[in-house]
């Protein structure tokens, strides 16, 4: 019982802190996109879903907002207009934006997607999705960097890890410890094959 809750307590604290990680928008890689340089899983998502239309600029605006609020106190101790969120993340131009963009970083924006989702999922119950999705993102980090796929010539806009990756990767995979143990003390055992006892003709014989 004690290991249980130890176990649990450790998965909804992972939990937490990538949430924060991910909403509050602490960078944690750069790469291109459709709106300029990306340094988030929600910067890539919000991107993406102005540019296809897939959801509502208010519900992109709910994603972006406590990340522009902490931005905004700690650079110039303001708090961000609702209305200018769109122009404050570059997002008014990115219909226009050419989608290759998003298509040769299909890893990264699936990822994001995974992440932001898994983050927010994750407050309530801890999942595999986080997992996924930082996994993901890392595979098409490492695929643009160190592969060069795509090949990016202007050092600027190359890309770049910053140190909390690590940090939201070791959450995202603690915060599903519980249910892995869960998994295994549930699953059922297996029947231990008994030998065939000899029949009483055999015996006689």
């Amino acid at each position: 019982m004690a290991t249980k809750g130890w176990a649990s307590k450790v998965s909804s604290i992972s939990s937490r802190i990538y949430f924060f990680l991910i909403i509050l928008q602490i960078p944690l890689f750069r790469i291109s996109c459709r709106s300029g340089m990306c340094t988030t899983p929600i910067e890539v998502t919000s991107s993406q879903l102005i540019a296809s239309e897939v959801f509502p600029s208010p519900f992109v605006k709910a994603l972006l907002y406590p990340g522009a609020i902490v931005h905004g106190l700690i650079k110039d101790r303001t708090f961000p207009r609702w209305s200018d969120l769109l122009d404050l993340y570059n997002l008014t131009t990115v219909k226009e934006a050419s989608p290759v963009v998003d298509l040769q970083r299909l890893e990264v924006l699936a990822g994001s997607y995974f992440c932001v989702a898994g983050a927010i999922v994750g407050i309530l119950k801890p999942g595999r999705m986080s997992m996924f999705g930082t996994l993901l993102v890392i595979w098409g980090l490492v695929k643009e960097g160190m592969l060069g796929k795509p090949v990016n010539t202007d050092p600027v806009r190359g890309v770049y890890v910053y140190p909390t990756m690590i940090l939201a990767l070791i959450c995202a995979l603690s915060s599903i410890k519980y249910e892995v143990k869960k998994a295994m003390r549930s699953a059922p055992a297996r029947p231990i094959a008994k030998p065939v006892e000899r029949s009483s003709k055999s015996k006689l014989k």
